[in-house]
């Protein structure tokens, strides 16, 4: 198979190392891409620093007609960059579609907030000093940026680092996940093609040895992760003096109130903990149950994850559940529900792997504390535990390390407020599971869930900065 390059400040390059892309399904290549190594990051970084004054001064509508052009030239190859999704990443074809089809929303707000990006005027006369004098404050672009992507929604997620920075008017130094590197390889060549100037993007498969200069070197501004907790906080620790903005994932609680439409939730219950293997980090991992109804929670779960749930091929667009992707981490989310089991818990159904391929798997009577509820199982795995008042529920959920969506399902909409006010999460979901997520909201968690908000017109202003000008009007 032909060896994909990678895209250095805007120009195709390769090198004489290449890496191989292996199917998470049946582990046969699937890729070829040129690997970058550190002379390569090194141009890079000289290229974007010597680009950000220049692309600075861009129109907002030069940045936003490129965006735009960018959705269109996605639009055609789009059959293209699903199967990329499908074989790399192991994600069942209909939620590759799915995420290709959302990637067009995120260019869409990516152009309107580069359209939109405003400033503000001060009330500088307020106080004594500022008599005679008025204050604008403008949004300038923060400089070049590095921005290091995961593997389980390798068009999206990458786009909602790259979008919103060319909004904004910055340079991008992106490390895609190895796994599904060359979905990113294709979306540098449709924005470079849509008119991204050169020194704008570089789209670098990197070793991780090789990687280090994206946190540490001084010429990058801003530092985007998604990833794994551990990863994401030791990078922040290290990035000094840049800012950095980071998204890492929970373990999800979804309270199902006494007064909830079962025949709604049930449903949205499953698909939101099953989809794509439970690889997200807003699945449904925990689903806490009124006791009133906690054994019809139990049952009709279970009678979905038995029946209605199908495990498989990603390319057979009837399946839900396809491969994790990668062969220790099958390892790992069928050891938690051992150590779970060994604690006291009940599989009511699934917790086998065959492969990569992890069963759909529903637990219940949990011991207090769990790593497949208390730690983030990233797998097809679902935990109900039942609950008697709103207080001991939203103190479950508030206890978590964790932090980023939660959701509710109830008829009462002042325990949807309540639950708004009281839940220490980035976004309260309600009649709707965890999972739920449309690209144009603030999207983020708090605690170790991480740090700033994506959504283009939101993520905007992480890679902008306020400059203030006092202006003598007296």
């Amino acid at each position: 198979m032909p060896v994909r390059p990678f895209l250095l400040a805007g120009r195709p390059e390769r090198s004489d190392r290449v890496h191989t892309v292996l199917s998470p399904w049946d582990g046969r290549p699937v890729a070829e891409v040129a690997l970058a190594g550190p002379a390569h990051l090194e141009r890079a970084l000289a290229a974007a620093a010597e680009a950000a004054p220049r692309l600075a001064k861009i129109p907002a509508a030069e940045r936003a007609a490129a965006l735009e052009r960018a959705r269109e030239l996605l639009r055609e190859r789009a059959e293209e960059l699903v199967q990329a999704v499908v074989h790399e990443a192991g994600k069942p074809i209909t939620l590759a579609r799915l995420e290709v089809s959302r990637a067009l929303d995120t260019l869409t707000d990516a152009a309107w907030a580069a359209r939109s990006l405003g400033g503000s005027v001060e009330p500088l006369d307020a106080v004594s000093a500022g008599a005679g004098k008025v204050g604008f404050v403008r949004r300038v672009p923060a400089g070049p940026v590095a921005a290091i992507t995961p593997f389980n929604f390798p068009v999206n997620l990458v786009l909602h680092k790259l979008a919103p920075a060319w909004a904004a008017g910055c340079p991008v130094i992106l490390k895609p996940a190895m796994e599904t590197p060359t979905s990113a390889l294709l979306l540098g060549e449709l924005l470079t093609e849509a008119g991204l100037p050169e020194g704008a993007l570089s789209v670098l498969p990197l070793e991780v040895g090789d990687a280090d200069p994206l946190v540490t070197d001084p010429r990058l501004r801003v530092l985007s992760f998604t990833g794994s907790v551990g990863v994401g906080w030791a990078l922040h620790s290290r990035a000094r003096g840049r800012r950095v903005i980071l998204e890492l994932g929970g373990n999800a609680f979804n309270l199902v109130c006494e007064d909830a439409d079962l025949d709604a939730a049930i449903p949205k219950l499953a698909a939101g903990g099953l989809a794509y293997a439970g690889q997200s980090c807003i699945s449904v991992q925990n689903v806490l149950a009124h006791r009133a109804v906690y054994e019809q929670v139990v049952q009709r779960l279970a009678d979905r994850l038995r029946g209605a749930v199908r495990s498989g091929d990603p390319s057979d667009p009837a399946v839900l559940v396809g491969p994790v992707i990668r062969a220790s981490d099958a390892d790992r989310i069928v050891r938690w529900i051992a150590e779970a089991v060994d604690g006291g818990a009940r599989i009511v159904t699934g917790g086998g792997r065959s492969g990569n391929l992890v069963e759909p798997t529903l637990l219940v009577d949990l011991p207090e504390a769990c790593r497949v509820v208390d730690g983030e199982v990233f797998g097809p795995v679902i935990n109900v535990l039942p609950f008697d008042t709103l207080d001991e529920a939203f103190a479950r959920v508030n206890r978590s390390r964790f932090g980023l969506q939660a959701s509710i399902f109830t008829r009462d909409l002042a325990t949807v407020l309540r639950a708004h006010a009281e839940l220490d999460v980035g976004a309260v979901v309600h009649d709707e599971a965890s999972a739920y997520r449309i690209d144009n909201m603030p999207y983020g968690g708090v605690k170790d869930s991480g740090l700033g908000r994506e959504g283009p017109r939101h993520a905007v202003l992480e890679y902008t900065e306020p400059r203030m000008l006092v202006l003598r009007n007296s």
